[in-house]
Order: C-alpha cells, then sequence, then structure tokens
C-alpha cells in the first residue's frame, strides 16, 4: 500500500510497466500510462482515431472491489493498450449500459462522474465512476500521475507490474 496524503493535490510515480489501483469502498480505479500511439473510439455511427503522447493514461473504473474485478481492471488495461482493443462507446439508451461492470477511458485527463451511464461517452475526458471518485480529476504528468479532488485519506493505494 502506499502512504495517502489529504493534500487536495497529489502526484504518484508511476512507470510505463506499472498499474496504480485506487480501492474504494465500492469501486476500483486502475491506471497506466498510454504512451505514444493511436487508438480507436467505435460508436454506433462512426470511427474516431484517438492520438496519445508519452504521459497521455488509459483509466478503467470498475464497480466493485473483490480481486476478481481488481484483476479485471488489469486484464481490460492490458487488452486496450498491450492488445490494441478499441474503445467501445454504447448509444445512450442501450440496454448493456446499464450491465457494464467496467469501463475504460484514454487521454491526458479524466475527471470521474457519477452522474453519466456507463460506456456511453464518446468524450475521453469523462468516465463513470461510483459516487466515492465522484469528481476525481486523473491527469497524465511526465513520470506519474496528479490526482485531484479526492480524498487519499480513504483510498488504498497500490501499484503493481502490468
Amino acid at each position: 500500500m502506499l502512504k495517502s496524503s489529504t493534500d487536495p493535490d497529489r502526484t504518484i510515480a508511476i512507470d510505463f510497466d506499472e498499474i496504480l489501483y485506487l480501492c474504494g469502498r465500492d469501486s476500483v480505479i486502475g491506471i497506466v500510462k498510454a504512451g505514444a500511439g493511436s487508438w480507436f473510439i467505435e460508436t454506433e455511427d462512426d470511427e474516431i482515431v484517438l492520438f496519445t503522447e508519452e504521459d497521455d493514461l488509459f483509466v478503467a473504473s470498475g464497480f466493485g472491489t473483490d480481486e476478481r474485478m481488481i484483476e479485471g481492471v488489469r486484464c481490460m488495461l492490458y487488452l486496450v493498450r498491450e492488445i490494441r482493443s478499441p474503445l467501445i462507446v454504447l448509444p445512450k439508451n442501450h440496454p448493456a449500459s446499464g450491465r457494464l461492470r467496467m469501463v475504460v477511458s484514454a487521454g491526458q485527463e479524466t475527471t470521474i462522474d457519477c452522474g453519466i451511464r456507463p460506456g456511453t461517452h464518446p468524450e475521453q475526458d469523462v468516465l463513470c465512476g461510483m459516487e466515492e471518485f465522484d469528481g476525481m480529476r486523473i491527469t497524465g504528468m511526465k513520470d506519474g500521475v496528479q490526482l485531484q479532488n479526492i480524498d487519499l485519506s480513504k483510498i488504498d493505494m497500490r501499484k503493481s507490474r502490468m
């Protein structure tokens, strides 16, 4: 477990081959460096190409906290970054949205929002999450990530190899 802080902003070092987990009471957030590249976002009507820079991030939000969910977050981030699986965006009223247990975003900055439907936002700067992470901003920085708008004293942070 990494040492927590009550500072409003916190930068945490993370290498390309590491994953940072933020484990709350009801959910887990996984964060990895995306690296420079191009990725596909698939919507009902379009295919969007997203370009990332070296310090941009993939962020996964998992709705649960058991070890299966934590491993699922790791696997999802591996599928997107290493296998290059496209990001899928569902239409706003798609019935599968309510069954999603995990969602992913990509880019320099992601804000967690508990008021949106999972999997329905092609904008990659917002990601559905649970209330405990609502409003948290995650920003890719050189050699790490900056976390804002979160009380880190209530979060179990851990890193492991990707």
